[in-house]
């Protein structure tokens, strides 16, 4: 029995969330959700954490991408269920984001998820689309799903969104 040990270390960095946020009221949904992904904003801390990135916004519409990690892992060796629904709510929210004016914000006020398959590292990237099912004054239905380069689903969630209008 061997008694090499293997170190795994990952480092990251991020920049002051509040800077990004302060930047949010400035500018429509879209036209900041557009900022990160083209790097005029950074992204937020979650995402660097998760090593996971948007990889398209439209209106009432999001794609996030992830490639699944051992670091991604639970007890039990595979994705955990948080990295999923981290994924899910952030698709969603971010769909509804897309649709809102200058200075509308929104939160979370449920989520809903379902996991259909397990996710690992030999998963090999997975994307994540969220969009919006319907939207009134005051609140958002959307929903997300995770999927894996062969198009099956691996999971899938709705929320609801309150909307922040000053």
């Amino acid at each position: 029995m061997s008694t090499d040990v293997v170190v795994r270390e990952r480092t990251y960095t991020w920049e002051d969330p509040r800077a990004l946020a302060a930047q949010a009221p400035l500018r429509t949904g879209l036209e900041f959700l557009r900022a990160l992904i083209d790097g005029e904003l950074p992204p937020p801390p979650i995402m660097a954490t998760m090593g996971a990135g948007i990889e398209s916004a439209d209106e009432g519409r999001v794609v996030f991408v992830l490639e699944p990690a051992e670091y991604h892992y639970n007890p039990i060796g595979s994705v955990h269920g948080g990295i999923f629904a981290t994924l899910l709510d952030s698709a969603c929210g971010c769909a509804v984001q897309s649709t809102l004016p200058a200075g509308v914000g929104y939160t979370s006020l449920d989520l809903s998820v379902r996991f259909l398959r397990p996710m690992t590292a030999d998963t090999g990237p997975v994307r994540c689309e969220g969009i919006v099912v319907s939207s009134g004054r005051r609140t958002a239905l959307a929903r997300a799903s995770i999927t894996d380069a062969a198009g099956r689903l691996l999971g899938e969630a709705t929320s609801s969104c309150l909307i922040l209008r000053p």
